[in-house]
């Protein structure tokens, strides 16, 4: 595995930042993930262009271009030699003092790593997950938005930790209204009579990319879907329910804070979307340069 940082390559045991990166010390920074079917970046230009999107949004400027960070990505992807992969790229506000002022920091660091990610069992696109939902809240947009990808993801870590001790994989955050705004990791969809719903942006959500992909997915097959404000209710009585997100993917869920969700397996919308979504990454992407 060769790792890059700041346009050079390094082994793994040699990949160092500082100490005094704020990153680290304050998880001053943004990041993508993005995955890699049969040697080609999927949506990569969409990762990207939210890449940057995030950075300007808490004034960090990436100190390259779009096309000449994707060009490195694209070559950090070629070294690995993995036709499979899951790209993780990080920008840092880069070395400061003890301090949080981001304005003390030097060039931000960019930092690409390559390599493989399995978030759940394969047994779970199968059987389904089971959830919680837990005490810890979703970030106020209007104090951390979730729409930033930020280094600073406690406020998921937290809710992780509340799932893991529950005995399940995911977690269901609701936001300080107590509405359904996403998971720990990943966007939720219910599917009621027909109808595909999944919490509106302003609920406090990351307008995942996998996630309007499978809108898009939807309404191609002729399934209405909506974005709405959505409560545990909805969740509850759905006849389906599936989880998205670049790691994850597509997978089913059967059961909610004790409740089975329809009959208990994965429902026919569900294997249909989950089917089209493994078609599409198979189909689509940005080829990655061959030695």
């Amino acid at each position: 595995m060769q790792i890059y940082i700041n346009g050079e390559y390094f082994d793994k045991e040699d990949a160092k930042i500082s100490v005094f990166d704020h990153g680290l010390l304050y998880g001053d920074g943004v990041f993508e993930g993005i995955r890699v079917y049969n040697r080609k970046v999927f949506k990569c230009r969409e990762h990207l262009e939210r890449l940057y999107e995030s950075a300007k949004s808490i004034d960090l400027k990436i100190p390259l271009g779009i096309e000449e960070l994707e060009a490195d990505m694209l070559e950090t992807v070629r070294r690995s030699e993995l036709d499979e992969a899951y790209i993780r790229l990080v920008v840092t506000r880069g070395e400061g003092c003890l301090g949080i002022n981001p304005y003390t920091c030097g060039i931000p660091q960019i930092i690409i790593i390559v390599d493989k990610i399995a978030l759940y069992h394969p047994d779970f696109y199968k059987k389904g997950l089971s959830l919680i939902t837990v005490a810890t809240q979703r970030n106020l947009p209007e104090a951390v938005n979730p729409r930033i990808k930020s280094l600073n993801y406690l406020n998921n870590i937290l809710a992780k930790i509340e799932a893991v001790n529950a005995g399940v994989e995911e977690a269901i955050m609701l936001n300080s209204f107590g509405l359904v705004s996403e998971c720990a990791g990943d966007n939720i969809f219910a599917i009621r009579k027909g109808l595909l719903m999944t919490p509106s942006i302003s609920m406090g959500v990351l307008e995942g990319i996998t996630r309007n992909e499978v809108i898009r997915l939807a309404r191609a097959k002729g399934i209405e879907v909506r974005q709405l404000v959505m409560t545990r209710h909805d969740l509850f009585i759905a006849d389906e329910c599936f989880l998205t997100g670049t790691g994850a993917e597509i997978v089913p869920v059967i059961k909610i804070d004790g409740r089975t969700i329809g009959d208990g397996k994965p429902g026919p919308v569900t294997r249909g979307l989950m089917e089209d979504y493994h078609r599409l990454t198979r189909e689509e992407g940005t080829p990655v340069p061959r030695d």
